[in-house]
């Protein structure tokens, strides 16, 4: 019977709809804050650093979690929901930008917001993609919005399987401990 712990993919989270959502969601925010938050005063400038860091966030912590997959499930788990806390903060920000200007939040019925939604479903989506969005403040908070709706049901889908296949299958610590207690099952025997 062979000890070694089986082979267990990790990283790849190029790959994940999650992280490439964020990437956007990460790129819409920089050149949103560029144009369109004024840097006149302290707080102006503490709030578009906040907005960049939780969209930064949003993405490293998916980037993070994946790759500490190989050693612990439940860190992967813990930064992966970390991301999605990140993410809704920067939606909250976004809302909050723009009632504060008298911009309407988009109804998830309007027409603008299902054809933001439509182009999650390009094979090629890029920062090209969206940029017509970035126009003007209101459809530019809107669009990420949308985005941001997009990537917290992706991560929840996403924090759904992982503790799925944690409940059924453990982690790296259960599975040194399974290896553990057969191995001293192995020499009582002897």
């Amino acid at each position: 019977m062979s000890t070694a712990l089986p082979k267990k993919t990790y990283g790849g989270y190029q790959n994940l709809k999650s992280y490439q959502t964020t990437t956007l969601i990460y790129d819409l925010t920089v050149k949103f804050c560029q144009t369109y938050m004024t840097y006149g005063s302290n707080r102006s400038y503490r709030m578009t650093d906040q907005m960049i860091q939780a969209a930064r966030s949003g993405r490293q912590n998916i980037a993070e979690g994946s790759l500490a997959s190989a050693v612990s499930k439940k860190t992967e788990i813990k930064l992966v929901g970390v991301a999605r806390a990140s993410l809704e903060e920067l939606l909250l920000d976004y809302q909050d930008f723009l009632r504060q200007r008298g911009f309407p939040i988009w109804e998830k019925e309007d027409p603008r917001a299902k054809a933001v939604r439509a182009l999650a479903y390009k094979s090629n989506k890029s920062y090209e993609t969206y940029k017509s969005y970035l126009s003007n403040p209101e459809s530019a908070a809107n669009c990420l919005i949308c985005l941001i709706y997009q990537a917290t049901y992706l991560l929840d889908k996403q924090l759904a399987s992982l503790e799925k296949t944690f409940i059924e299958e453990g982690g790296y610590s259960e599975s040194l401990l399974k290896r553990r207690l057969e191995r001293r099952t192995k020499y009582v025997k002897k």
